[in-house]
C-alpha cells in the first residue's frame, strides 16, 4: 500500500469500542501511533457528537482523527474544523415529522417488555433514534433487552409496522447497537459521509464495521462501491484485521 493515499473509516460501537463503552486507551494509542502514520483515519457514527466524543475519550477527538462524521455525516469535522450541516426537520418539515413521531409513540405505548425506562425517541440532527426499552436503561437492562429482542424481534416488528403505515414517506430504518433503531430520509445512512470525501482524492477508503448485515446500520457503506468493506465482530478483531492489512 506504499505510496497510495488511504483512508480508514471506523464505526464506533462494536468496532472501536464495546457497545456504549469508551475505547480502550491502549487501542486508541495503537490507532494514533501505529496506524495513523500509514493512512488517514476517520470515524463515522449514527450517534451525536456528545456521545461519540465521550466514547472516544474527549472533545479533542476532532483533532486526533482526520475526519469525524457524527449522525452519519450530517454534522462533521475535517482536521478539527466543522463542515456544512443538514437537519431532518429542515429536510422533511415539522408536520411530516410529528405525524411519524406520534405514530411511533402510540405503537410503543402498546408494546409490553420485561422492563421499560425513559427516552424512547431521541431527536437528533439527521434522524430519530427509537428505543423500545428506553435509552435510560442500565447496562444490565440493555444487555437483557438485546437478548430478548433477538428472540422476539421487537425492533424488527416495529419497523415493519411503520413501513406499512407510511409506505411513501421515503425513510430508511436501520437497526444498530443493542437497544434501538434509527429512522432517517433515504440516502442518509452512513454513505452520506462519503459525499464529503469526493474531492479528497483517496485511492482507497477502507470501512470497518460490525453491523454489516442487511438492516444493520453499517450495511450500506460496507457494500458501497466507493469503499472496501471489512466486517468485524469486536474491537479486538478490528485491531487484528488492521495489523494484518498494514503489516503492523
Amino acid at each position: 500500500m506504499t505510496g497510495r493515499k488511504i483512508l480508514c473509516l471506523f464505526d464506533v460501537d462494536g468496532t472501536l469500542t464495546k457497545p456504549r463503552n469508551n475505547i480502550n486507551p491502549k487501542f486508541e494509542e495503537f490507532l494514533q501511533t501505529k496506524l495513523k502514520p500509514f493512512c488517514s483515519i476517520g470515524l463515522v457514527g449514527g450517534s451525536d457528537f456528545k456521545k461519540i466524543a465521550e466514547q472516544m475519550l474527549g472533545d479533542d477527538v476532532i483533532h486526533r482523527y482526520n475526519y469525524v462524521f457524527t449522525e452519519n455525516g450530517l454534522l462533521w469535522f475535517k482536521n478539527g474544523k466543522a463542515g456544512e450541516t443538514q437537519s431532518i426537520q429542515k429536510f422533511i418539515g415539522e408536520e411530516k415529522l410529528q405525524t411519524l413521531i406520534n405514530f411511533m409513540l402510540g405503537y410503543l405505548s402498546k408494546v409490553i417488555l420485561p422492563v421499560k425506562r425513559g427516552t424512547f425517541i431521541e431527536f437528533r440532527v439527521g434522524m430519530l433514534n427509537v428505543s423500545p426499552i428506553g435509552r435510560a436503561c442500565s447496562q444490565e437492562e440493555r444487555d437483557a433487552f438485546e437478548k430478548y429482542d433477538k428472540e422476539h424481534k421487537i425492533r424488527e416488528k416495529m419497523i415493519t409496522a411503520i413501513k406499512q403505515q407510511f409506505p411513501d414517506f421515503g425513510f430508511t430504518y436501520s437497526i444498530g447497537g443493542q437497544i434501538s433503531f434509527d429512522v432517517f430520509p433515504n440516502g442518509w445512512d452512513k454513505t452520506y459521509c462519503l459525499r464529503h470525501l469526493e474531492d479528497e482524492s483517496y485511492d482507497e477508503i477502507h470501512f470497518f464495521g460490525d453491523k454489516t448485515e442487511i438492516g444493520g446500520n453499517d450495511y450500506e457503506i460496507f457494500k458501497d462501491v466507493r469503499t472496501i468493506g471489512h466486517k468485524v465482530v469486536n474491537p479486538e478483531d478490528t485491531r487484528k484485521q488492521l495489523e494484518e492489512l498494514f503489516h503492523l
